[in-house]
């Protein structure tokens, strides 16, 4: 299956032209990128979320995204994650999907599985391993390799149990369908499960997931195949990516390039272009937009939509990533946080005609 689109030409790659990929339109290149609240009770989703989601696509934002989602209990952070893992998590993610449509945004969600990093404490609480005795879970990975030395060994995952999760990520992605969400994205960074089976230094394998780059990837192309053939043909599909691990010897870009390539004729359309996450020593260097040339390179050479995160904060930064076609979009999270309108503050910094709700039209008239 190859993907449906062709990059968009540079003269309408501009921070509020519309974008479209496959049959969805997104009406900016603002999203609002993925971030737990670590607000759930067995996986519910509550009214926070609502009012959450809901005020950055009154704010504006094109695709406004919901956090990473656990396709099974133990794939969650921890015990407050968000679930799509039972049909009865569809009821409260479909009230959220609607309205984030009603506002002109396209409602998006990440869909992931926390390997080793989970059973794990709120990071206010010091994000710490729960022990089983006060309600934590043995977690699993493609090795019995903990992140951290003080953490308990995971369980390595047989070629059964990859099965299971392989189609556990494939119910998840039916159930989203089901909940209202045209874009799915799936979580294969920042040191999870599906990074975990890429990266050698959390895949120790001796089998045909482990060793060389092509056994890595067999986990997440065998996620990417189940999940495209489970979601609408006209709707697309993001993959989440750590492009390094920031350590010698790990997952490096040129690996994102080569796994890009191979994930394109699966139909997957956008590559979500972070990084590191996977081992605790790693030195990152944190800068503004630190992660854009990764989204560029792989744009460039993999030939796929891309969307560039980390450290993006004003609107003038934001356009530039668009205007130099490094990305197709922008997800931006810890400005969103600080600003749910600013999609609406950029474009009137930016000098663009940007419509507000009407409800809140006094708010923005000169």
């Amino acid at each position: 299956m190859t993907a449906i689109n062709t990059l968009t030409p540079a003269s309408t790659a501009e921070l509020f032209a519309p974008l479209t990929i496959r049959g969805v339109t997104l009406r900016n290149r603002i999203g609002v990128s993925p971030m737990c609240q670590y607000a759930c009770e067995d996986g519910f989703a509550t009214d926070w979320h609502l009012v959450h989601l809901g005020s950055r696509a009154v704010g504006g934002a094109g695709l406004v995204m919901v956090e990473a989602t656990g396709v099974e209990h133990r794939g969650m952070i921890s015990p407050f994650d968000m679930g799509i893992y039972k049909d009865e998590h569809i009821e409260p993610l479909a009230r959220i999907a609607a309205f984030i449509k009603q506002q002109g945004a396209v409602a998006g969600i990440q869909l992931a599985h926390a390997g080793r990093k989970g059973s794990s404490r709120r990071p206010w609480e010091g994000g710490a391993a729960i022990p089983r005795a006060e309600g934590g879970w043995q977690t699993v990975a493609p090795s019995p390799v903990p992140f951290r030395s003080e953490d308990p060994p995971p369980a390595e995952l047989s070629r059964a149990q990859i099965r299971e999760i392989v189609e556990a990520f494939a119910a998840a992605v039916r159930r989203a369908h089901r909940a209202g969400f045209q874009v799915v994205e799936i979580h294969s960074a920042h040191g999870y499960l599906l990074h975990q089976f890429l990266s050698p230094l959390s895949n120790f394998r001796s089998d045909e997931y482990g060793g060389a780059f092509e056994n890595r990837i067999r986990m997440v192309l065998e996620v990417a195949t189940a999940v495209r053939a489970a979601w609408p043909e006209n709707f697309p599909l993001f993959f989440r990516i750590s492009c390094t691990d920031w350590v010698e010897g790990g997952w490096t870009v040129e690996d994102s390039v080569e796994l890009a390539r191979r994930l394109k004729p699966l139909g997957v359309d956008l590559i979500d272009c972070s990084s590191g996450g996977t081992a605790p020593q790693a030195q990152i260097p944190l800068a503004p937009g630190y992660q854009v040339p990764f989204a560029r390179r792989i744009r460039g050479e993999a030939k796929l939509y891309t969307a560039a995160v980390g450290m993006i904060t004003t609107p003038q930064q934001t356009s530039e990533v668009i205007a130099s076609e490094s990305a197709d979009l922008v997800l931006l999270a810890r400005e969103h946080l600080r600003d749910p309108y600013f999609a609406l503050h950029a474009g009137q910094a930016l000098g663009v005609a940007i419509q507000p709700p009407v409800r809140y039209g006094r708010g923005f008239a000169k």
